[in-house]
Formats: structure tokens, C-alpha cells, sequence
């Protein structure tokens, strides 16, 4: 196939390769030329004509090759990484994954969330011992969230807490804005926002403001029955106060996705606190991945032609 529509670049996501978002992308633009590129060349020598590459990113030489592109579409969330004033020079539109991981991350903030209230991690070590003791849990419902992000993560975690009845409170950079939550309130206003929280979900970038942003006298300000759900960024955190507090009891646990370092050494104290979770930067995983992708790029794709504003789009 030499003058694609779209061409699909080298890539593998969650153990995916690059052929399944290909048909998934055919299956939507039945009446688009899409065609896979599986080696350098190929990607120099498909990209020339193709209106829209699809990839997890493009570099100077594969883009001075593609005369004719009008968008490419980055199958990540975050776009940092991209020649973003390259690509608007050249004239095309960069548009991001965002929204793909919402309800898989939600479903692992919220098991995570119910996971601590309910004690599963005691309950698993108990297992393990064939120890049948019993023991205090709580419950999620009726409990005061504060979802610090109010992006597409954070909306989706939201949204699956409603049946909870809980309170929520979120964190945002533009709290004049609003949102989904029962409270809206700045960054600059995050110890007032977390004080009453009995979960605080981290679902923030990490940028210069977050950085570091809970820190010490975060968590000292954090209910002592307060769980920390860090889906997010790990240097969003300052990990040694996290391992202080939480071998004090200050806080009374945390569900980690993510750490600072990562991967987590395996020497690091974190892994044996009894009221820490720890999964592997996991909770983006889903079978339906590029699934969720196809659709934007289909979506776009009609935009393009109806020359309407791109869905995602950052460049």
C-alpha cells in the first residue's frame, strides 16, 4: 500500500504490538487506506502520502518525509516527549490519547479504595498464615474523597464514586472553573482541601506545582484514618515523609501505582509496610487500549474532513 490515508507506526503498548491498533483503526475507517508500518523504511516510505500517522512518536527525519500529513495522532496521554514546535511548524495537528485510561484507572482507584476500607491486604496475609482471625474494617460509602486532578482520570473516578455516596472535593489548577465535585478548590488551597478527606486520590500531571506536593506537612495535615491512592506520579509524593508517617500511623495506609524511585528497589522500606499496596505503574493496563484509540482517531479523522475542531487536540 503506497499512498495510505493513514499509516500506523512502530509500537507496542502493554504488550500489544502495533497490528492490533491497525485493525482496530480499519474496523472504524472502513473506507480509509490504513496501512502498518513494521520497519524504518517502511515508516519513511508510508508516512510520505498518508494524511495521519498514528504512533507514540515522530522524530525530524520521519517528519521532513511527510509531505502530506495533516495530523498525527500520539497514542499516549502525555505529550512531552513530542517535536511539538516542530510539528506546528510543519502545519500538523497533534492530538493526544487522553480519556483512554478513565475507566480502567477509576476502577483501580476505586478497588484500591475499598481494598483498605475493607482490609483485603490483611485478609491476604492472613490467607497466607491459614490464620482465621477477625478484624475492624470501614466502608467507602459516605466517606469524603478529595480527588486532587479533575482531568479525564479524575472525572471517570469521580463519576464511578457517585453509588458511593460520598462527599468529594477536587483539586484542580483552575478552581473558578468548577467541576464535577461537591467542592472545587485551587492548588494553592490543597492542605484545606485534603484535611477532612478520608481517601485523597492522586490523579494530578506532575509538574513544577506538584511536585513534592505532598510532602511532610501534607501528610500531618491528613486525617489519621486518611488513605493515600497515588495513580499519578510518584515524585508528587515525598516518599520518605510517606514511609515516616505511615510506619507512625499518622495516615492508615496508602495504595500505590506509582513510587519515587521507579521501579521500587527491592530493598525499599516501603515494600514492608503492612499498611502500604503496591502495584507496578499497572492501573493504565486494559485489553482495551487501543480499542479507545481507534475510536478518537476515527472520530478525528471525520473531523478532519468536515474540517471541524480536533477532539484532544494539543498542536
Amino acid at each position: 500500500m503506497s499512498d495510505p490515508d493513514v499509516v500506523v507506526l512502530r509500537q507496542t503498548i502493554h504488550g500489544a504490538g502495533a497490528s492490533e491498533l491497525a485493525a482496530a483503526i480499519r474496523e472504524r475507517l472502513p473506507d480509509q487506506s490504513v496501512a502498518l508500518a513494521k520497519t524504518p523504511a517502511q515508516e519513511r516510505e508510508l508516512i510520505r502520502s498518508a494524511r495521519v500517522a498514528v504512533g507514540l512518536n515522530i522524530d525530524e527525519e520521519l517528519l521532513a518525509a511527510a509531505e502530506e500529513l495533516e495530523l498525527f495522532a500520539c497514542v499516549f496521554a502525555g505529550t512531552g516527549h513530542l517535536p511539538r514546535d516542530l510539528l506546528d511548524q510543519h502545519g500538523v495537528a497533534v492530538t493526544n490519547a487522553s480519556g483512554v485510561h478513565g475507566p480502567n484507572i477509576a476502577e483501580h482507584v476505586v478497588g484500591s479504595m475499598i481494598a483498605h476500607a475493607r482490609q483485603f491486604h490483611r485478609a491476604h496475609r492472613q490467607q497466607t498464615r491459614r490464620e482465621w482471625r477477625t478484624y475492624e474494617t470501614t466502608e467507602v460509602y459516605g466517606s469524603t474523597v478529595a480527588v486532587v486532578g479533575l482531568g479525564a482520570i479524575g472525572r471517570a473516578v469521580v463519576d464511578r464514586l457517585e453509588s458511593f455516596d460520598v462527599e468529594t472535593i477536587g483539586v484542580r489548577y483552575s478552581p473558578e472553573k468548577g467541576g464535577p465535585t461537591d467542592e472545587v478548590y485551587g492548588f494553592d488551597e490543597f492542605h484545606e482541601a485534603v484535611t477532612d478527606a478520608e481517601f485523597v486520590v492522586l490523579a494530578c500531571p506532575l509538574t513544577e506545582t506538584t511536585r513534592g506536593l505532598v510532602d511532610a506537612g501534607a501528610l500531618r495535615t491528613m486525617r489519621p484514618d486518611a488513605v493515600l491512592v497515588n495513580i499519578a506520579r510518584g515524585p508528587i509524593v515525598d516518599t520518605d515523609a510517606l514511609v515516616t508517617e505511615l510506619r507512625n500511623n499518622r495516615i492508615r495506609g496508602a495504595a500505590l501505582d506509582v513510587t519515587d524511585p521507579e521501579p521500587l528497589p527491592e530493598d525499599h522500606p516501603l515494600w514492608g509496610l503492612t499498611n502500604v499496596t503496591i502495584t507496578p505503574h499497572n492501573a493504565g493496563h486494559t485489553p482495551e487500549y487501543y480499542e479507545r484509540v481507534a475510536d478518537i482517531l476515527a472520530d478525528n479523522f471525520a473531523r478532519l474532513d468536515a474540517d471541524e475542531g480536533l477532539r484532544n487536540r494539543v498542536v
